[in-house]
C-alpha cells in the first residue's frame, strides 16, 4: 500500500471562544471529519470529508459554503467506485470543482472528477494516461476556470504530469524533457501538497519536493533537509507563506526539528529545535506568521508571528484540526459534525490574537539561525536602526534602515552568538541570532 500524506485529525465537539466561532457542516452522519479546507474567496468554501470514528474508510463526501460558513451544503462525489480515496479537490468558483481519486493500494483506477453544477452531478475528465499499471495518480490543482494539470508516480521513467488549458476538456502530457529526472523508485504523495500562486510545490518519498513556478509547465527537484516525507522513521510537512517564504517541519519518533526557506524550497536553514506544542501548521498568506493547531492532549491553536522563532498559546482547550486561511482575519479550522445541525468547522471570526500575541515584537527577523543573511522585516514601522553587538558587548555593525524589508550580510561575521537591537524611537528590542 502505498503511504498517504495527509493531515487528518481526530477533533470533537467543542465550544466557541473568541477566536473560532462553530459551523455545522451539515453530515448527518456523525464524526464526519474534514481532511482538506479549500477557500475560494470569503463567501465560498470547498471542503472533503474523512469518518472520525475509521479514518481509514474512504468517504466520497465533501460540504461546500457559499455565504461564508452561515450555511454548509454537504453532498456526494461520485467516482464511478466505491473503493477509490478521494485525494484532493480544487475548486475555482462556487460551482466548478475538481477531484482526484485513486485506489489507494495498488493506484488502480486513478481518476479525474469535475463538477459544473456545485456537486450535484461528477463528469470523468481522464487524461489520457492514468491507465499503466504502474499509473498512481497524486494530486490535481485548477489555477482557474481553463488552466490545471494533474500529477501521478513515474511511468517509464518520467513523472506522468498532465496538463490543460481548456478546463479539462483535452491534456497533454508534459515532456519528460522538462521534469527533473525521478531517482530510482521515487514516487510523490497524495497530501502534503502546496500551491500558491503559479507555484506548485509536492514531496517525495526520497525527501525532494518537486516544484513548479509556471503552472506545472516545467518541473524541478530540490533535496529537502530529511531522507523521506513519510516513512516509519521520519517524516515531514512543508507550508509556504508565499513563492519564497516557507518552513519544514521534520518528526523523527518525539523529535521536531524546525527548517525555513527563503526562496522557495531550493535550500533551507540550518536546522533548530521545533519549540512549538502543536504541529498541525499554517501560514496567514503573505506574512511570516504560522498558525498551529492541535488535538488531543496538544488542544488549541498557537501563532508564531516570527516564522516559527516563538510560539505564542491562544487557547489551549479546544480540539482544532486541519486549517485554511485568506488572510488574518478569515479563515477555518476542521473538527467533527455531532450532526448536521451541531459543529463540524470553525470560523475565525477576528485575529488570531490575545493580549501577548498583540504586544508582539514589531520585527520579524529570519533564519535563524543564519549563515551569509539575515532579513528583517518591520510592521508599521518606516524607518529603525540597527546595532550589532558580540557576547562582550562589542559593537560589530550599524546601520540606519528604512523599508518594510531589508536584508542584512553576515558572512564576515565568525559564528557564534549576537544581539541584533533594533531602534525605532519609541521602541527598542533586541533579538539573539545564532550564526551558523
Amino acid at each position: 500500500m502505498k503511504k498517504l500524506l495527509l493531515l487528518l485529525s481526530i477533533a470533537f465537539c467543542v465550544a466557541a471562544n473568541a477566536q473560532w466561532t462553530p459551523q455545522a457542516t451539515g453530515f448527518t452522519t456523525p464524526s464526519r471529519g474534514l481532511s482538506e479546507i479549500k477557500i475560494v474567496d470569503a463567501n465560498i468554501v470547498w471542503a472533503t470529508a474523512y469518518d472520525g470514528t475509521a479514518p481509514t474508510t474512504e468517504i466520497q463526501e465533501f460540504t461546500r459554503t457559499v455565504n461564508g460558513g452561515t450555511n454548509w451544503t454537504p453532498g456526494t462525489i461520485n467516482v464511478g467506485d466505491p473503493a477509490l480515496g478521494i485525494n484532493n479537490i480544487s475548486p475555482v468558483s462556487a460551482t466548478t470543482a475538481w477531484v482526484s481519486a485513486v485506489n489507494p493500494v495498488n493506484g488502480l483506477g486513478s481518476v479525474v472528477y469535475k463538477t459544473l453544477n456545485a456537486g450535484v452531478s461528477w463528469e470523468q475528465q481522464n487524461p489520457s494516461g492514468f491507465t499503466s499499471a504502474t499509473s498512481f495518480l497524486n494530486f490535481v490543482h485548477f489555477f482557474d476556470a481553463n488552466i490545471g494539470f494533474s500529477e501521478g508516480d513515474p511511468v517509464g521513467g518520467e513523472f506522468e504530469i498532465y496538463r490543460t488549458t481548456d478546463g479539462g476538456d483535452s491534456w497533454n502530457l508534459v515532456p519528460g524533457a522538462n521534469i527533473a529526472n525521478p531517482l530510482t523508485g521515487e514516487y510523490c504523495y497524495n497530501g502534503g501538497n502546496v500551491v500558491i500562486g503559479s507555484t506548485i510545490w509536492l514531496p517525495s518519498n526520497k525527501g525532494r519536493i518537486l516544484k513548479s513556478i509556471d503552472m506545472g509547465v516545467t518541473w524541478t527537484a530540490h533535496q529537502a533537509p530529511l531522507t523521506d516525507f513519510s516513512s516509519t522513521t521520519q517524516s515531514g510537512t512543508i507550508h509556504f507563506s508565499n513563492a519564497s517564504i516557507g518552513c519544514l517541519l521534520k518528526t523523527v519518533g518525539t523529535t521536531y526539528t524546525f527548517y525555513t526557506t527563503t526562496d522557495g524550497g531550493v535550500t533551507w536553514s540550518a536546522p533548530s529545535t521545533f519549540t512549538g506544542t502543536r504541529r498541525t501548521l499554517n501560514y496567514i498568506p503573505g506574512t511570516t506568521t504560522i498558525v498551529a493547531t492541535g488535538v488531543g492532549a496538544l488542544a488549541g491553536t498557537s501563532v508564531s508571528p516570527n516564522n516559527g522563532l516563538t510560539w505564542i498559546n491562544v487557547e489551549s482547550l479546544e480540539q482544532r484540526g486541519v486549517s485554511a486561511f485568506l488572510n488574518a482575519t478569515t479563515g477555518w479550522t476542521a473538527g467533527l459534525s455531532v450532526n448536521n445541525f451541531t459543529n463540524g468547522v470553525f470560523k475565525l471570526t477576528g485575529p488570531l490574537s490575545n493580549a501577548a500575541f498583540e504586544s508582539t515584537s514589531k520585527f520579524i527577523i529570519y533564519p535563524n539561525p543564519a549563515n551569509n543573511t539575515i532579513t528583517i522585516a518591520a510592521s508599521a514601522i518606516e524607518s529603525y536602526k540597527l546595532l550589532v553587538t558580540d557576547l562582550t558587548g562589542k559593537v560589530l555593525m550599524e546601520k540606519s534602515l528604512n523599508g518594510i524589508e531589508n536584508t542584512i550580510a553576515i558572512s564576515s561575521l565568525s559564528n557564534g552568538v549576537y544581539f541584533f537591537t533594533l531602534n525605532s524611537g519609541n521602541k527598542i528590542e533586541t533579538v539573539k541570532i545564532i550564526k551558523n
